[in-house]
């Protein structure tokens, strides 16, 4: 039985000892008065009386007026003191019955996914008490399929981390988060919302004293508040298609975490340069780097230096991705074979990768303990780059390697000509790697000859599309630019070989005026408007 008693929830509450309870104060002649106005008092009587004591005030207006107001506001005073009694009553009752300590609860609140968090803070004032201590808010994910997060929500849960702050999650990600080794893109804004039937254009903008839902560049700003005390622990952090966020922002942020282990940026308006300039001057423990353009193709903005920098910088870095940049080869080679302890690689969807910095690359100290390399939908990846790729692999380089994924959706690049594509090359020895290695994972799709869409078409496609959504166009296209000359001398300036001066005529720049982009609210946009111009 006494095992019973222990198991019991009940048993457990900690309940006072009658002579524990303390002995109530003695009433004053207020607290007489109101027992017994409380208690022989009904609402009929009250009524009576009241209008009894009115008329014995009839020859002075003022008098009833006053009686009035004071007979409201004392009604407005029980009325309070009640819902606070009452209040207090229950939380009392509440940490009688609920069978955890305080720690213990507080520990629980901990394991709780943010949402959640909130809605157990909403359920009684003793858990919004327990909800409120910092190790709670140690992970905060902040992350919605549609906008309904603003600055206020970031700077109070931040706030109430204090240093106890972890990771952070904010923004907007399309649906659910895919699984490593995947290329589906992350990129999202809210003009292609998928749940834009749903959800009111007018909610997007501040009115009538509301919060508007929609995060802005100062999101980060609490990281930094405090002598930066709130970002000195942060280990991850995770940006997903912040519209409004810009370089100073994200860089002042990053400034203030210099403990950071995992950095996944999507879809933000911020520069390739600038980002990793500020993440190889403040996070230096950095083991995960995850970085998808919200502009694909376009940024050309990565130097050689700024890849040396980062490696002698980040010896930690184990995994790095970064999709949609226009890469060259001779950078990227840079980066695989600086970092030592490099296990994952993602290039997806990027631009002027031929693929010649795999050569050798198996064999050397940077290369050799890489496990996932993914190249997806690399428009220049060449045929003949990809085949020695694969005979080094059937030779016994890249011993470590687990994934490989090499498909393209527009087939890959001939030697000569990348605007010539191969669908089904006879050159690469795919059946000789599963057999030879048949614990890599290997995926090579590539679409039927033919589908690759016609020049021209896509010129079309180009001028009847947004230019500041380049991930809308089709999935056979991700940069215009690259399109707008058929000479082959607008390609050939840009193989990968390193020549960041090398530019045709023809070349195109897309400039943003502004990263700020205001909401009409016919669901039209206005403010920033993508410029073209030809360079001189």
């Amino acid at each position: 039985m006494g095992t019973l008693l222990l198991h019991n929830p009940i048993s457990m509450a900690k309940r006072p000892c009658p002579s524990q309870i303390p002995p109530p104060a003695p009433l004053n002649q207020m607290d007489e008065l109101l027992e017994t106005f409380l208690s022989s008092s009904s609402s009929l009587s009250i009524d009576l009386s009241f209008d009894r004591l009115l008329e014995s005030r009839a020859s002075s207006d003022s008098d009833q007026a006053h009686l009035i107001d004071t007979a409201a506001a004392l009604g407005s005073a029980l009325l309070h003191a009640a819902k606070r009694s009452a209040r207090k009553r229950a939380s009392s009752h509440n940490s009688l019955c609920w069978p955890l300590p305080r720690e213990l609860t507080i520990n629980v609140f901990s394991m709780l996914d943010t949402q959640s968090l909130c809605y157990a803070a909403a359920a009684c004032s003793m858990f919004n008490k327990y909800a409120r201590d910092p190790p709670c808010y140690a992970d905060i994910d902040l992350t919605t399929i549609v906008p309904k997060v603003n600055n206020a929500v970031v700077s109070t849960m931040i706030h109430r981390a204090g240093t106890s702050l972890q990771s952070l999650k904010l923004g907007i990600v399309p649906g659910p988060l895919v699984s490593p080794g995947s290329c589906q893109p992350l990129v999202y804004s809210i003009r292609n919302s998928v749940d834009v039937s749903k959800f009111s254009w007018n909610d997007k903008r501040s009115r009538q004293g509301k919060e508007s839902s929609i995060l802005t560049r100062s999101c980060l700003s609490p990281l930094v508040g405090d002598n930066g005390a709130p970002g000195t622990l942060l280990r991850r952090l995770h940006l997903y298609n912040i519209e409004r966020m810009d370089n100073t922002s994200l860089c002042g942020a990053l400034s203030a975490c210099p403990s950071l282990l995992d950095l996944e940026i999507v879809g933000l308006h911020v520069e390739l340069r600038q980002t990793l300039m500020s993440v190889s001057a403040n996070c230096h423990f950095i083991e995960r780097l995850f970085f998808e353009s919200s502009k694909t193709g376009r940024d050309d903005s990565l130097k050689t230096p700024t890849c040396t920098d980062l490696v002698e910088n980040c010896p930690h870095l184990t995994s790095l991705a970064l999709r949609g940049f226009k890469l060259h080869d001779n950078k990227v080679r840079v980066l695989v074979k600086g970092f030592r302890k490099l296990r994952y690689v993602d290039f997806s969807t990027s631009y002027s990768i031929n693929g010649g910095f795999l050569r050798n690359l198996g064999s050397s100290m940077g290369g050799n303990l890489l496990e996932v390399l993914i190249l997806r939908d690399c428009m220049h990846l060449k045929e003949v780059e990809v085949a020695r790729l694969l005979t080094a692999v059937i030779e016994g380089d890249y011993k470590c390697l687990k994934h490989l994924d090499i498909s393209n959706k527009e087939g890959l690049a001939s030697e000569d000509d990348w605007y010539d594509r191969c669908y089904k090359s006879s050159v690469i020895p795919i059946k000789q790697v599963l057999a030879e290695r048949p614990d890599v994972c290997l995926l090579a799709e590539f679409p039927t000859e033919g589908s690759y869409i016609d020049i021209d078409q896509m010129a079309d496609i180009v001028q009847e599309s947004e230019v500041g959504l380049p991930s809308q166009l089709s999935g056979h296209i991700s940069d215009a630019s690259m399109f707008t000359s058929s000479s082959e001398s607008s390609y050939n300036s840009d193989q990968g070989s390193g020549n960041e001066d090398g530019r045709d005529a023809n070349y195109i720049i897309y400039e943003e005026s502004s990263d700020e982009v205001e909401i009409d609210l016919n669901g039209g946009f206005y403010g920033a408007q993508a410029e073209v111009s030809l360079a001189s």
